[in-house]
C-alpha cells in the first residue's frame, strides 16, 4: 500500500491505532535512557552546578517549539495549496502539542536563568522571538474554535500559520544577529559539536524521546480530531434528516 493511501482518513486510523503503542512504548523507553544518563554520566556545570541539567529538558522543548509550528506550516502548504484530506486536520492537532512544548520551554527557560542572569525574564531578541511563538499557538489555537466550520477555520488557520512563519528563523538566527544573553549553537553547527559527548549523548537521547513522545500525542490528536469531525458530520445530517 503506498503513503498516499493513508490519506483516506479511515485507512490512516487504522494505522494510527497500530503505531500508537509502538510509539508511546519507544518514547518512554528513550526518555527513560536519557534521563538515567543525564544523572549518571553528564556531570555538573563547574559554574552552574546542578542546575545545568535543566538543559536537558529545555533544549529538546525549544527544538519542538519550533517543530511544531514547522509542521504546521507544511501542512498550511497542503491545506491551501494541494487540499490534502488531513492537512488541517494536522495543523489543528499540531497546535496545542506545539504549545505545550512552547510553554516547557520559557518556564525551563526562566528556571534556568533565574540563578546565571539574576532574573526570571529579560526582553532579548531569544526570549521574545520564543514568547510571540507562544502567543501566535494560543492564537491559531482560538481562532480554530471561534470559527465553527472545520474547513473555513482551516483555511484562515493556514494563511496566518504561513505568514508567522517568519518568525522561526528569526529565533533560530537571534543569538548571531543580535547581542542576546543566549549562547550561540553548540550542537547543530557547521563546525560540529562544541558541547562534550557526556552532555551531548544524554541530549541527544532525551531529544529523540520527547520527540517520538511529540509525534505520538501529534497522532493522538489527529485521530480524536478526524473522530470529532465525523460525530459532527452525523449530527448534522441528524439534524437535517429532523427539519426535513
Amino acid at each position: 500500500m503506498a503513503l498516499i493511501d493513508y490519506a483516506n482518513p479511515t485507512r490512516f486510523l487504522g494505522l494510527v491505532e497500530k503505531l500508537l503503542p509502538w510509539l508511546g512504548a519507544l518514547a518512554a523507553l528513550l526518555i527513560a535512557v536519557g534521563l538515567g544518563l543525564v544523572f549518571g554520566i553528564a556531570p555538573d556545570d563547574y559554574q552552574q552546578g546542578a542546575t545545568v541539567k535543566i538543559m536537558f529538558i529545555h533544549v529538546p522543548a525549544a527544538w519542538l517549539s519550533m517543530f511544531g509550528y514547522s509542521i504546521m506550516a507544511a501542512s498550511s502548504l497542503g491545506t491551501l495549496i494541494w487540499r490534502h484530506p488531513l492537512a488541517d486536520v494536522s495543523a489543528k492537532a499540531a497546535a496545542p502539542v506545539g504549545a505545550a512544548f512552547t510553554f516547557v520551554c520559557l518556564v525551563t527557560g526562566s528556571l534556568w536563568g533565574k540563578p546565571m542572569w539574576g532574573t526570571w525574564w529579560e526582553w532579548d531578541a531569544r526570549l521574545t522571538s520564543v514568547l510571540v511563538l507562544f502567543i501566535m499557538y494560543l492564537g491559531l489555537i482560538a481562532l480554530w474554535q471561534t470559527l465553527e466550520d472545520p474547513i473555513k477555520a482551516g483555511r484562515a488557520a493556514a494563511v496566518l500559520t504561513l505568514v508567522g512563519i517568519v518568525n522561526i528563523p528569526i529565533i533560530k538566527f537571534s543569538v548571531d544577529w543580535w547581542n542576546t544573553l543566549h549562547q550561540p549553537a553548540s550542537v547543530f553547527r557547521l563546525g560540529g559539536p562544541t558541547i562534550h559527548p557526556s552532555m551531548l549523548w544524554p541530549l541527544l537521547v532525551t531529544a529523540l524521546g520527547f520527540t517520538v513522545l511529540f509525534v505520538t500525542l501529534h497522532l493522538m490528536a489527529m485521530r480524536n480530531e478526524i473522530l470529532r469531525r465525523r460525530i459532527r458530520t452525523l449530527r448534522m445530517l441528524q439534524a437535517s434528516a429532523v427539519a426535513g
